[in-house]
Parts: C-alpha cells; structure tokens; sequence
C-alpha cells in the first residue's frame, strides 16, 4: 500500500528505440550523470540487471550522503526495469521505468513508497511533503537527462 502523498509519475518521449531507452534506464552505472540524488550505483556479486540482481546505489543531497541496497524485481528489455529498496517481499520504495512504442518511446518513472524507510519513520509532515517534492523535481531532471542522452 502507498503512503499518503509518496506515489509520483513522470513522463516524457523520447526519440530512440524502447531497447536504447531500456539500456539507459537499467544500467545503474550511469544513473548519477542525470540524477539530482543519485551519484551512481555498483552491482553487487557479479550482478548484470536480472530480477534478483542486486546493486548499491549512492546518493548525496547536500552534505548528506547514503547508500541502499536495491533489488531488481522487473528486467523486461524494451517495456520495463524495476527495482525496490528493503526487502523485495516487503520494499520499503518502489522505482520502475515503463516503457511504451519504440521510436518514440514514452518513458514513464514511477516512485512509489510502500511503506516509510526507516530514515523517515519519525518525519513530520512538513519533512515528508518536502522529500515528495525533492523527489518529483528530481524525477523530472533524471528523465530529461536520459532523453539528452538517448536523442544525441
């Protein structure tokens, strides 16, 4: 179940074929070159981006900086790459990247806290309504970025 006011989409389409886009969208390595808060991410364990696979992204807001393991729960080349944080039966965040046509392909992200992370288990309102807000703009800029990229 979604927490109140933690489930955001975002949408954008982009001139390239849905297998480019996918390969984009799923290689966590790169992730840091479009991402407001993410700086990147290592597989873990010789991991290559099947379900199961796991990888630690890296993220940094300010001064702040933390890792998370994630989990891959969806690698379906062309359509879409899923991941959550905490454990894959119970995940703390689900982050998906659907993808729909191919040249050009909409690509939707989807964020959606199923339950509050530690970290924010003790946040107020005014706390969780800014990390929805930091969240959304960032969501917006990742997909711009992948678009630069997937259109040059």
């Amino acid at each position: 179940m979604t927490v109140t006011g933690m489930y955001h989409t975002e949408t954008v389409e982009i001139d390239a074929s849905a297998d480019e886009v996918y390969a984009l969208v799923s290689d966590i390595t790169r992730m840091g070159e479009w991402s407001l808060e993410n700086v990147g991410g290592d597989w873990l364990g010789g991991a290559t981006g099947a379900v199961g696979d796991r990888f630690e992204g890296h993220n940094k807001i300010g001064d702040r900086e933390w890792s998370v393991i994630c989990h891959v729960t969806k690698a379906e080349p062309g359509s879409e790459f899923q991941f959550v944080t905490g454990d894959p039966d119970a995940p703390y965040v689900r982050w998906s990247y659907r993808l729909a046509g191919s040249s050009p392909t909409t690509v939707t992200e989807v964020w959606d806290v199923e339950q509050l992370p530690p970290t924010l288990v003790d946040a107020g309102p005014e706390r969780l309504a800014s990390r929805a807000d930091a969240v959304r703009a960032g969501m917006a800029q990742t997909l711009a970025g992948i678009k630069a990229t997937a259109e040059r």
